[in-house]
């Protein structure tokens, strides 16, 4: 029986490996889907560019390089710090390996980001608290909004046999302050309401965020855009997209604010992920909305527990605007991923694309 043969592109691009291979010049002349993520770049901006281009200076050993092309030895480093011009940093082993082809000699470099399962395990252990904190409170509104019809009612009844003003004053106090925890319990249990779903650009619901933002005349802060023209439409619900990155965008400008941050910026970023992993479930096509502040970072107390509702480090916060913009986005199977230190916070939302979805 003969063996049906492999599509050799179409392997190399599923595996979760970065794979890229460069000349004697240190130009870039492959790279498969997951070396084009870890570049967040595309192969036109990628081939025939110096490797050394894309990370900050001495992150790349030139002289090493060259000197396993004279020698032909192969190298392996772990656990290096890959520093990107665009300031991520990614920890990683890196194996660098010779190779003899038609168009002479060239080096594969093949990473594995060492944080690659970590960050997926705290992932699916963060969604799991998550929903088990939000099953708690759920259960714990129900009971609160219970007692607090009764007394609401209780209080209007009462009203009815008063008949005084002032009498009628601390009723109307107890219906108040019933209403207002009342909808402090809504907000609680957050969104209901299923997803409406429809194609997408979705820079438009980005470009509405902007231009509100921008009438706020109170905030100096400069909300810059790069997006990815390449990205397909995607079936979301654009207004539970636009009301999470709205809640993402308030709490930075809060954030610049409050650090009187010299400079404030904002920035929307879009860009395509290949391979990315998702609540357990690997997806081979995902869109990513990226916002980015240059404030002072996370509190590193509540960076574990940041979706939790009523977490806040804001003395006048409700703590509830994260958790509402991640139910938002678990309502489209996507998950938002935080990677913050000084002067530099980003806030990833990341939105499985199918492939029949991506061909439309």
């Amino acid at each position: 029986m003969q063996a049906t043969p492999f599509d050799t592109n179409n392997l190399l691009d599923s595996v979760t490996t970065v794979l890229v291979v460069i000349d004697n010049s240190l130009r870039i002349v492959y790279a498969n889907h997951a070396g084009q993520a870890l570049f967040a770049t595309g192969t036109k901006q990628l081939y025939g560019h110096s490797i050394a281009d894309f990370f900050v200076p001495n992150t790349i050993n030139k002289a090493r390089l060259r000197a396993a092309f004279r020698s032909g030895q192969d190298f392996t480093e772990n656990e290096v710090k890959l520093y990107f011009r665009d300031n991520r940093v990614v920890s990683a082993d890196l194996t660098v390996t010779n190779l003899n082809t038609d168009d002479g000699p060239r080096l594969l470099f093949e990473v594995k980001k060492v944080d690659q399962q970590k960050r997926i395990s705290r992932e699916n252990q963060q969604h799991a608290q998550h929903f088990a904190a939000r099953e708690l409170i759920r259960g714990l509104a129900h009971e609160i909004k219970n007692p607090l019809g009764g007394i609401r009612g209780a209080a209007q009844l009462l009203e009815k046999a008063l008949s005084t003003p002032d009498e009628k004053e601390f009723t109307q106090l107890i219906i108040e302050q019933s209403d207002r925890l009342r909808n402090l319990v809504d907000r609680l249990l957050g969104p209901n309401s299923l997803p409406r779903l429809e194609w997408c650009n979705l820079h438009r619901p980005l470009e509405k965020i902007r231009s509100l933002m921008k009438a706020d005349t109170t905030q100096a802060i400069a909300i810059t855009r790069d997006y990815d023209p390449s990205i397909p439409n995607v079936k979301v619900d654009p207004d539970m997209l636009q009301q999470a990155v709205l809640n993402i965008v308030r709490n930075a400008v809060q954030a610049l604010r409050d650090s009187k941050t010299p400079n404030p910026q904002i920035r929307l970023v879009t860009r395509i992920e290949r391979q990315l992993t998702i609540h357990g479930q690997r997806h081979s096509l995902a869109a990513q909305i990226k916002i980015i502040d240059n404030g002072p970072g996370i509190p590193g107390d509540i960076r574990d527990t940041l979706f939790y509702p009523l977490v806040t480090s804001k003395d006048t916060g409700s703590g509830l605007g994260l958790s509402i913009a991640q139910t938002l986005v678990n309502h489209h199977d996507g998950k938002i991923e935080v990677d913050s230190r000084p002067g530099h916070t980003e806030f990833i939302i990341s939105l499985p694309i199918d492939r029949k979805e991506s061909q439309s």
